[in-house]
């Protein structure tokens, strides 16, 4: 059992004045595993007064000194990676392939940050003017649970890199992931205040830091119904944000394409971190005039696919997060058979063989309209929805037919088409032919999936405002 009493405020570990005890949960056994004191909005108060000390002097640091504090944060995670991977694994439920790669994720984020801004402009001409980009002031990090060292720590790098000091809220449901990643930044020696991590609710620490004035820039990451509250609670005080939110990411399956190589590229679209991926491709646009031929394969594919033990390395899909996220999951696939999809995979209930553990059967639904619930809305499981369409112009109309632009896939053995099709899909990334991440690109949403970019130059200028000098030579 381990006992988590500890918040970082103004470069120390301190006991929070907030005293609400939340029990951690293993996803995969449903055993309690420890428990954290969680943070309340006094102790919110108190990391926000040391950040905005720390701001005056972390401002006026050269890129030089940010990107050494970079380095000596990318070094301290990497020494925690295997600390990190366990925690992951334990308290998140992550496969342990899956586990590894986020656990160096973690570091990878603030090696990259460094290297964007060994070249990164912060001086630049505009006709007669020196435009000058300036660091926002003190930024809160809200955090969700699905990555949560990955979110923290690439949150955390633009910050830093842009010069801000900064109050990170990481979700309750990570706490051990926390404490790890907290006590590996802390290893690095960066000044006081500089960053401070207050673990607690929402309700309280988030919706005191959406709500402070002395936070200029807050950067969330979570649900579009919470980041419209976020949005509407910063308008007050006219906050920077940005926001990656929700998706229901099409898979475009084009008709050239071989099967061989798609099926399994949406299945890793689909069943990606569990199925609890904002990028998830839940929804699979197949040709009509290959539909059958389609289904047969994923469906030999599905069957091979092990939901279960995440310490086991021949499993794909671990745990759903919590119980809570588990009736979700299994309330959308009652939904899907309710709405007439048919079943083709999986379904209700708890993989054969297993008797505890929030997992869930790989669950695949063909005959799906796109105006089903389960086409409409984020299920954040492992549960895709095959749609049949007639000709490229209905495969695109039916992939931008949602409230949500997050990322999107393309499939096609024609290269030129592939690129034809990406360029019409409203989507802030469109994958053609991959999975592949590429740190240096922008990320973030269209429409509903949320407002502005993290990720590379795009990221750390989220957290600067440019200032135009005039006169000045």
């Amino acid at each position: 059992m381990q006992i988590i009493d500890r918040i970082y405020i103004d470069g120390a570990f301190v006991t929070p004045h907030g005293e609400e005890l939340f029990d951690l949960v293993n996803p995969a056994t449903e055993r309690v595993i420890g428990r954290v004191r969680l943070a309340d909005a006094q102790d919110a108060r108190r990391a926000v007064a040391a950040a905005k000390r720390a701001f005056s002097a972390f401002s006026r640091t050269d890129r030089r000194e940010r990107i050494d504090m970079l380095k000596r944060l990318h070094a301290a995670v990497v020494a925690k990676e295997d600390a990190l991977f366990e925690a992951i694994v334990e308290e998140y439920g992550a496969p342990v392939s899956r586990g590894r790669w986020m656990a160096r994720h973690a570091s990878n984020v603030l090696i990259e940050a460094a290297s964007v801004l060994e070249d990164y402009a912060f001086v630049r001409e505009a006709g007669t003017a020196r435009v000058v980009m300036q660091p926002l002031g003190v930024a809160g990090l809200i955090t969700p649970w699905n990555s949560d060292a990955g979110f923290i720590c690439g949150k955390l790098a633009a910050a830093l890199a842009a010069g801000c000091t900064a109050v990170v809220k990481p979700s309750e449901m990570s706490a051990i992931q926390t404490r790890v990643v907290t006590e590996a930044l802390h290893d690095a020696g960066l000044p006081a205040g500089v960053f401070n991590i207050v673990t607690g609710r929402g309700e309280t620490v988030g919706a005191e830091i959406s709500a402070h004035p002395d936070i200029a820039k807050l950067s969330f990451t979570g649900s579009t119904r919470v980041g419209k509250t976020i949005l509407r609670t910063a308008a007050d005080t006219l906050k920077r944000v940005t926001l990656e939110l929700g998706g229901k990411s099409p898979t475009i399956v084009l008709d050239d394409a071989d099967f061989d190589a798609a099926v399994p590229l949406a299945l890793d679209a689909g069943f990606m971190n569990s199925g609890q991926a904002c990028i998830a491709g839940t929804r699979i646009l197949v040709p009509r005039a290959r539909l059958a031929e389609f289904e047969h394969k994923i469906v030999r594919a599905v069957a091979q696919i092990q939901s279960g033990d995440p310490r086991d390395p021949r499993t794909g899909i671990g745990p759903m997060v919590s119980g809570k996220q588990w009736e979700r999951v299994q309330h959308y696939i009652r939904m899907g058979i309710e709405e007439g999809a048919r079943l083709i995979a999986g379904g209700e209930g708890r993989p054969d063989n297993v008797g505890a553990g929030w997992f869930v059967r790989p669950t695949l639904f063909s005959d799906v309209r796109n105006d089903m619930t389960i086409a409409r809305e984020e299920i954040f499981g492992p549960v895709l929805s095959i749609i049949a369409y007639g000709d490229t112009e209905e495969a695109i109309a039916i992939a931008n037919d949602t409230p949500y632009g997050l990322q999107a896939y393309v499939c096609s053995s024609d290269t030129v088409r592939a690129n034809a099709v990406a360029a019409r899909i409203e989507a802030g990334r469109v994958l053609i032919n991959t999975l592949a991440h590429e740190p240096a690109a922008p990320f973030g949403g269209f429409k509903q999936s949320g407002i502005g970019r993290e990720y590379g130059a795009f990221g750390i200028e989220a957290f600067l405002e440019p200032k135009a000098l005039l006169g000045a030579r």
